[in-house]
């Protein structure tokens, strides 16, 4: 397999418009479950192209072209400027960074479809003065969901975005660039069911790919969980709780509690104590590995995916499917990939789709 044909590109972070097409030195890039991602770009900085008047912290953005398809795309916050080693460091994080800094600042109260409140944050945000971001690929599931916040909680529209996915019977979310017809970069926010779809390959240690570390988390096991809501006004607040009796019958109690003080109602709690119980049914599995050169690209791995992985050394016994929660890819200066992937229980993201 030939090596893929990368590419930078410079945006103007409010159209998509392309500025320039950088020269870069090395390109690393994260797809994350649920996050923004991140991406890592060197350029020499004695470079024309590392002009201080347009490649702006805040104001550019940055899109990954691979064989001229963007794969990541999102907003530069941060440069680093090495000039010892003449090299200036372009640091960005995917799109969904961009609504960390925006709120519903005249509050919010609907009860509808979980890919119409989605719509309505995001189109909020972008009526006036944002990124852009077209919500048209969203699609109905039919599970009714209930926000409300007052102008005063100044909600935080990321914030809105995770919980939304998190609550039982949640979805996965991602951002997708885009080539648009006009020659811009845009991008599109998905969301789909959680487990996503299968990978294209079933990843074999040694074999296929290296399993590099396994970690074994249980501080998210309960046997009991508590979702404390918002304050009654009365010196009390709304709760929910959820038990799994059969965990409580082969280890002893352990509760988790956590505090939601935007939700104003029952039902809602009740639901994250389920969602929170299901997720701490079983020490988590999370395994680390690096693809061999040449058996997949990039692509392949959508976080949110899922497929087979297998792993016998020692301790360690996986033959399981598992959902991808990172895919890191590193590009050298001849266009050489390096993907590494991260991964959990499949079990884990799936608490719920029925509901």
């Amino acid at each position: 397999m030939s090596a893929a044909r990368y590419e930078v590109v410079q945006t103007d972070a409010r159209t998509g418009k392309v500025i320039a097409t950088l020269p870069v030195t090395g390109i690393s890039y994260t797809n994350t479950l649920n996050d923004a991602g991140s991406a890592s770009v060197g350029i020499p900085l004695n470079c024309p192209e590392a002009n201080p008047l347009s490649l702006t912290a805040g104001k550019s953005g940055l899109a990954i072209l691979r064989d001229d398809v963007p794969v990541w795309g999102g907003l530069l916050w941060t440069l680093s400027a090495d000039i010892d080693q003449n090299v200036l460091t372009l640091n960005a994080s995917g799109y969904h960074s961009y609504y960390k800094g925006r709120a519903l600042v005249t509050g919010y109260n609907r009860k509808a479809d979980q890919a119409h409140l989605l719509a309505d944050w995001i189109n909020f945000a972008n009526d006036s003065g944002g990124i852009g971001t077209d919500t048209t690929r969203l699609t109905t599931t039919g599970r009714n969901r209930t926000r409300k916040w007052t102008e005063y909680e100044f909600k935080n529209i990321a914030e809105a975005i995770e919980e939304l996915a998190e609550d039982a019977g949640g979805f996965n979310f991602r951002y997708e660039p885009y080539w648009t017809q006009n020659g811009r970069i845009g991008h599109r926010i998905l969301k789909t069911l959680r487990g996503g779809d299968s990978t294209p390959c079933a990843l074999v240690h040694r074999e296929n790919c290296t399993v590099t570390q396994v970690s074994y988390d249980s501080s998210v096991m309960a046997t009991n969980t508590y979702a404390i809501g918002a304050d009654n006004g009365n010196g009390t607040k709304l709760l929910g709780s959820a038990a799994n009796l059969p965990l409580s019958a082969t280890m002893p109690r352990k509760v988790v509690v956590t505090t939601f003080s935007d939700v104003k109602a029952s039902p809602e709690l009740f639901d994250k104590a389920n969602a929170m119980l299901s997720v701490g049914s079983a020490p988590i599995a999370i395994p680390s590995l690096t693809v061999y050169p040449g058996v997949c690209s990039p692509a392949d791995f959508v976080p949110g995916d899922s497929g087979p992985v297998t792993c016998e050394y020692g301790y360690v016994s996986l033959s399981d499917d598992f959902v991808v929660t990172e895919c890191k890819t590193d590009v050298d200066v001849n266009g050489s990939e390096s993907i590494a992937l991260s991964l959990a229980n499949k079990e884990v993201f799936t608490y719920g789709d029925a509901s």
